[in-house]
């Protein structure tokens, strides 16, 4: 896939790398180009490249979002007409929201023509590196009202090593995907349980 990625610190970062080793086409748009921490992304993997924003939003199949989440309603208005793409809503409202939406995810239903998701905002970046815990692996889960988003967002799960991805629901659901994320956050963060900890479903 052409994934054009949005916001490149810890998760973007990330999954850049991930998925660039799965081989997919990685485009990190970037306002500025002086950065030395993705410049050493594009040294390091032959298939991840630097872009203005909109050149790489404009060549990809697939957007995702992991900037902080009241950017989400300016980068929805630049883009607008977005027919045919995939757009990944990594973020979660916490403290800023994108007024007058809820949530990004919701910024780019109402703004954009395309297909969104909210996926990959619910576990630290440490674990989209490595979702190995053992003989265990550490589930992912979508969220949203587009079945095609859903599809594309699980498979870059599967290929980021998650083995079980969960759809919670529509749209509807993606504020209660955030508060799920929350949990991770309150448990990992703020109990002091540490960042290398995730979620597993256990069913019988």
């Amino acid at each position: 896939m052409k994934i054009a990625i949005i916001g490149h610190g810890n998760v973007g970062g990330t999954l850049a790398k991930v998925w660039a080793k799965a081989g997919h086409e990685i485009m990190i748009g970037l306002r500025h180009s002086n950065d030395d921490k993705v410049t050493l992304l594009e040294q390091n993997f032959p298939n991840i490249s630097l872009n203005v924003i909109q050149e790489a939003v404009a060549q990809a199949e697939v957007i995702l979002v992991a900037t902080p989440a009241h950017v989400t309603v300016d980068l929805a208005k630049e883009w607008q007409q977005m027919h045919g793409k995939v757009i990944i809503d990594a973020t979660n409202a916490i403290g800023k929201t994108p007024e007058p939406y809820s949530t990004g995810y919701h910024a780019f239903v109402e703004i954009c023509q395309a297909k969104v998701v909210k996926a990959f905002n619910t576990t630290g970046f440490e674990n989209m590196a490595d979702p190995k815990y053992g003989d265990t692996t550490a589930d992912m889960f979508v969220a949203g009202d587009s079945s095609e988003a859903k599809k594309v967002a699980t498979q870059l799960a599967h290929d980021a090593g998650f083995q079980t991805v969960y759809d919670f629901g529509g749209g509807d659901k993606v504020k209660a995907l955030e508060h799920f994320a929350f949990a991770w956050i309150n448990l990992a963060i703020m109990q002091g349980n540490g960042r290398n900890m995730a979620f597993k479903i256990l069913k019988r």
